[in-house]
């Protein structure tokens, strides 16, 4: 068995939106025995190590990082019903069969069609089950840590995000900032346009489907088309619009000796 990391690693980020931003505040262990000497009055003298624990306090965006999307994020109710909140959805659904497709190379702002998905699971030899986890690759992590992440990059359009719905896709995910084309060139487009199915589309159909989408995946580039689960249970936040999680492929035994 081999397992391959998904996620990316949680820290500050000061080129995100400053409404997506992480905070993280470090207590070294000198500190630490300070805290302890506070807390229980005791001395230095009476610690083995002559300094006490390391500790972090982290001020957490729930879309800040690598995470799983509620369909309350989308909009406050789905399929004619109340949203369910990151909280109210099955663990099952986040531990399935993956499939990694290809989408490298597309400019920035593009959304993929139905006909790309459907060209990228032809060239991964795969039929889609109902259940599966899609992931998507699109190379925009290579951006990661710098504003281009942000505003670079393709994403997947409704109707490609529709088509994976009605073959039985509950999760999908992407190696980028979000599911839909970067925020800024949908916003340029629909202001252009006039148009109000422009900005967010894709994260729309949620209203008409329930589904969830894990975004800012990274190491997409390390997995085969198929022959591996993926694991992306999110973080139990109560209503949350979303769960930060630690998403990892397991590849079994075949796969792994390759």
């Amino acid at each position: 068995m081999r397992i391959v990391d998904l996620s990316v690693t949680l820290d500050e980020d000061p080129w995100a939106p400053w409404w997506a931003r992480n905070r993280i505040r470090r207590q070294s262990h000198r500190a630490g025995r300070w805290v302890i000497r506070l807390l229980f009055g005791l001395p230095r003298r009476l610690l083995r190590t002559r300094t006490g624990w390391a500790h972090e306090s982290i001020r957490l965006s729930t879309h800040g990082t690598t995470h799983v999307d509620a369909p309350w994020h989308y909009a406050p109710t789905s399929e004619g019903r109340p949203a369910r909140t990151i909280d109210e959805l099955p663990l099952a659904w986040f531990f399935a069969p993956g499939v990694c497709l290809d989408c490298t190379g597309r400019p920035d702002g593009h959304a993929l069609s139905v006909a790309e998905i459907e060209a990228a699971l032809a060239a991964a030899g795969h039929t889609l089950s109902p259940g599966d986890i899609v992931l998507i690759r699109t190379g925009n992590y290579r951006f990661l840590g710098s504003r281009d992440y942000f505003r670079r990059g393709c994403g997947v359009s409704a109707e490609a995000t529709r088509w994976l719905i009605d073959r039985g896709v509950r999760v999908m995910g992407i190696d980028s900032w979000g599911w839909d084309p970067p925020l800024p060139l949908q916003a340029e487009r629909a202001r252009r346009e006039n148009r109000d199915d422009v900005f967010w589309a894709a994260h729309f159909v949620g209203v008409d489907r329930e589904y969830c989408q894990i975004e800012r995946l990274a190491n997409l580039d390390a997995l085969p088309p198929t022959g591996f689960r993926v694991a992306a249970f999110p973080l139990k936040v109560r209503r949350g619009s979303a769960g930060p999680a630690r998403v990892v492929a397991i590849l079994d035994d075949a796969e792994a000796t390759t």
